[in-house]
């Protein structure tokens, strides 16, 4: 297969032939269609649900994880953190049990690159708490983890925590000792407490800006420590709603594109219509403009976006590029994650990619193709017809 467009990392116009898994020649020429572009797949460190498939379901099945993630490729998202949250052991051991067995399947499993936990060590207090349910927050357990994480294969990459609970610190020594990424939030955490879990070895703020309560002081408080310790990096969910334009803008800015991951924080809503569904215990409604809430509060519950549309509202909330923005959802969580081979699109590297139409003026990305080692995973019917 053969592929011509304009690889948006580097900016090149390159002719691209692809034969079996593996990228055989990729050679630079004349730009012949500045709108089709090339990136590696999206990596989102963080879909707790897609398309109507919650992972945190009581009843979740590896066919639901299996469909979850055929139905991200149709959106760009090529790899994946299948993220457990905050629920009793047996399931979040069902849902750990279900990634696993999806697994099994080789074409789920290429995309799966580790599984996040998020919880239920966290803060029990409303607002920091977000949607988790609070009956099942509880303080680190280290035997428990061991358990999911046999449960898991050994593939839990990421752990999400709040440094300030009673056992947080030394259960993070022990994670960083097992080559786990750990991430602060949903934290009440003061600015000693972020010190502790940096120095213990914390390396990332999940979704900063989120998982907090509605008021909190001007300063100091937990969002600015976090933004300002060039030890950590950061995930942003970019859709709007979580964090206003400005404010990306200014978290973008002070981080550093070197230190920022976008995320989606996908639930089960993304991909669904707009309205009220039942979430876990509580009842969420999804608005017409993808803002979940859980009804009667402000309090988000989650996203209902596609990775790439934070791609495309990251050009348009912080006057980055596009080669910039694919970064944020490429390059830079494979350096966090440490599988760099994934989006490196040369000769002779697995043949991982994504082709799209780019709308420089409406900030559009309309998808054309997903390839995932040499195999396209996902075609738009109307650009194969065309």
């Amino acid at each position: 297969m053969r592929l011509n467009g304009k690889l948006a990392l580097s900016g090149k116009s390159v002719e691209i032939e692809v034969c079996g898994e593996k990228v055989q020649s990729l050679r630079e020429i004349k730009s012949t269609n500045d709108e089709i572009w090339i990136a590696p797949p999206l990596i989102d460190i963080q879909v707790n649900g897609f398309a109507g498939y919650n992972l945190n379901a009581e009843d979740v099945t590896p066919n639901d994880v299996n469909r979850i993630i055929r139905s991200l490729w149709k959106v760009g998202t090529g790899f994946l953190c299948p993220t457990v949250t905050t629920g009793s052991f047996e399931r979040m051991a069902k849902s750990l049990g279900a990634i696993i067995t999806a697994c099994e399947d080789a074409e789920i499993d290429r995309s799966v690159v580790g599984i996040h936990v998020e919880g239920p060590y966290i803060s029990p207090e409303d607002g920091p708490r977000g949607a988790h349910a609070k009956q099942h927050v509880r303080k680190p357990d280290w035997d428990e983890f061991q358990r999911w994480q046999e449960v898991a294969d050994g593939q839990i990459c990421m752990v999400t925590l709040a440094p300030e609970i009673e056992g947080a610190i030394p259960f993070i020594e022990k994670l960083r000792a097992n080559d786990i990424i750990i991430a602060l939030g949903h934290t009440n955490a003061t600015k000693d407490d972020i010190d502790a879990a940096i120095k213990a070895g914390a390396q990332l703020s999940t979704h900063l800006g989120n998982g907090a309560h509605a008021l909190i002081p001007r300063h100091p408080n937990y969002i600015w420590e976090q933004l300002a310790a060039d030890e950590l990096w950061a995930s942003l969910i970019v859709d709007g709603h979580h964090l206003p334009p400005s404010v990306v803008k200014c978290m973008m800015r002070a981080k550093g594109l070197s230190r920022c991951v976008l995320v989606s924080d996908a639930v089960f809503l993304a991909g669904m219509p707009p309205g009220r569904y039942q979430f876990t215990d509580r009842e969420v409604e999804l608005t017409p403009d993808r803002c979940v809430r859980l009804v009667g509060t402000d309090y988000l519950a989650g996203s209902a976006i596609e990775l790439v549309r934070g791609v495309e509202n990251s050009v348009r909330f912080a006057g980055i590029s596009l080669e910039q923005s694919i970064a944020l959802a490429t390059n830079q969580p494979a350096r966090l994650l440490g599988i760099t081979d994934r989006v490196d699109i040369d000769e002779g590297r697995e043949a991982n990619l994504i082709v799209f139409r780019w709308d420089k003026s409406a900030c559009q990305i309309d998808l054309i193709m997903t390839m995932l080692g040499g195999e396209v995973v996902y075609q738009n019917k109307i650009e194969s017809k065309g």
